[in-house]
């Protein structure tokens, strides 16, 4: 671990909270853009999609890579590099001609994402010791809760004020004031040899991730042709197959074996997916339940801040809780999730649904960055970027498949079978964290 003043610790972890609120409206806004961007730019409107999966795939697919490369470099280079590649990209996708320009740069923009994310995780851990981890993630939590909770109300009002482009370029200019947070730290360059790096092993786990979050998040639905998806899992599979045989031959595997050896790392970080999955899947599916079918903008506007706004208060409370709680905090929150998808199969009565949305809303806020604190305690900081950038790979790829899986089933028994599947998936990873977690480390 590096020794650094209090004040440059703090510079470290600020320059990485100003990046963590990037991410939310990078995905949000790209998300409320596409029809209009789609209708204005020229192109083959089919690419409108590719807005948000060319940057969720390239985002899940560097990540691994991403952090291993930041253990091996100097740390706040690595995340002011990604925070410019970010930048960059951000402004010059307001200026695209075409969309094939657009997706290019939304590709691009993924790759510095993933540089950002691992980049910041990676230089955190390498001057918070362990014991102090639960507070930063608090901090981080508090951050990113704030900006999913805003994301959708700011995208919309950056449209209102300055169309579509302003939405790539106002993420832009916060990643680069994240860049000069970092003017004047120590680069942090970690220790080990570059000859000791699985390129083959990093690549082949970032096609395989890409292809499985692209495949899920392109789904079967109308318009869609069936070989698309299926062509990309196919691709999954091969490159999983290939990823297997170079890790058993990698002397040093990019794929942290022994963190994913600990039950407790391997428990929250199924946790947290599962709580993602649960938000997603509920902003969703909530609104078109029972007698909110024809939800008005103010109802909608109610549900969204039950959802979404505990994450901005209560992320620092739940840090001290989870001094002691952290895995009764976690369990209970899971429960609290799969009871109320159970509910919501038997009634879709309007008081119901906004009790729904408040209970989720207070689990998601009361855990909001406590698995990522209690996974990333047992991460030694020399690793930080590798073990971090693997946690948030399995929370986007639960994530991903459960709302793909919900989806998939509210097609055919409606909405209400959604929440089942996010519901079933909670069930799981709290009866994993509960097996999995010792009293002691709880």
């Amino acid at each position: 671990m590096f020794v650094l003043s209090v004040r440059q610790r703090r510079r470290v972890l600020v320059a990485a909270l100003i990046s963590d609120a990037v991410f939310p409206l990078a995905i949000t806004g790209a998300t409320a853009v596409v029809p209009e961007v789609t209708a204005q730019v020229p192109g083959p409107g089919v690419l409108g999609p590719w807005i948000v999966l060319a940057y969720n795939g390239l985002f899940a697919a560097a990540l691994l890579l991403a952090g291993a490369i930041a253990d091996r470099s100097a740390r706040t280079r690595f995340f002011a590099a990604g925070n410019i590649v970010v930048a960059s990209t951000g402004i010059l996708s307001a200026l695209a001609p075409d969309l094939v320009s657009l997706v290019a740069l939304r590709t691009l923009a993924g790759v510095g994402a993933a540089m950002c994310a691992a980049g910041g995780s990676s230089m955190v851990l390498a001057v918070y010791p362990p014991e102090e981890r639960r507070r930063v993630y608090g901090y981080a939590g508090a951050v990113l809760g704030s900006s999913l909770a805003l994301g959708p109300v700011v995208a919309q009002a950056l449209m209102a004020v300055g169309g579509w482009p302003l939405v790539f370029v106002v993420p832009g200019s916060v990643a680069a004031l994240a860049a000069v947070a970092t003017l004047g730290l120590p680069g942090l360059r970690g220790p080990e040899p570059s000859e000791d790096f699985d390129r083959a092993g990093a690549v082949l786990f970032g096609l395989t991730v890409a292809a499985v979050v692209t495949a899920f998040g392109l789904g079967f639905g109308a318009g869609v042709p069936w070989w698309a998806p299926s062509g990309l899992i196919l691709a999954a599979a091969v490159s999983a197959t290939a990823l297997i045989r170079a890790e058993r031959r990698a002397s040093k595997p990019v794929i942290p074996m022994d963190l994913l050896r600990i039950p407790a790392y391997r428990a929250y970080a199924l946790a947290t997916g599962a709580f993602m999955g649960m938000l997603v899947v509920g902003l969703t599916v909530l609104p078109r339940l029972g007698s909110l079918r024809s939800v008005g903008p103010g109802e909608a506007a109610v549900m969204l801040a039950l959802l979404t706004a505990p994450s901005t208060v209560l992320p620092l409370l739940a840090a001290r809780l989870a001094r002691r709680l952290a895995r009764q905090l976690v369990t209970c929150a899971l429960f609290a999730c799969t009871a109320t998808a159970a509910v919501l199969q038997v009634t879709g009565d309007r008081a119901a649904l906004f009790a729904a949305a408040g209970v989720i809303g207070l689990s998601l806020g009361l855990t909001e960055g406590v698995p990522d604190g209690q996974a990333l305690r047992y991460v030694p900081a020399q690793r930080g970027g590798a073990g971090a950038a693997l946690f948030s790979t399995a929370r986007m790829s639960l994530e991903t498949v459960t709302l793909a899986a919900a989806t998939g089933v509210m097609a055919a028994l409606g909405p209400a079978s959604g929440m089942a599947v996010a519901g079933a998936v909670c069930l799981v990873a709290a009866l994993v964290v509960r097996q999995a977690v010792p009293s002691r480390d709880a």
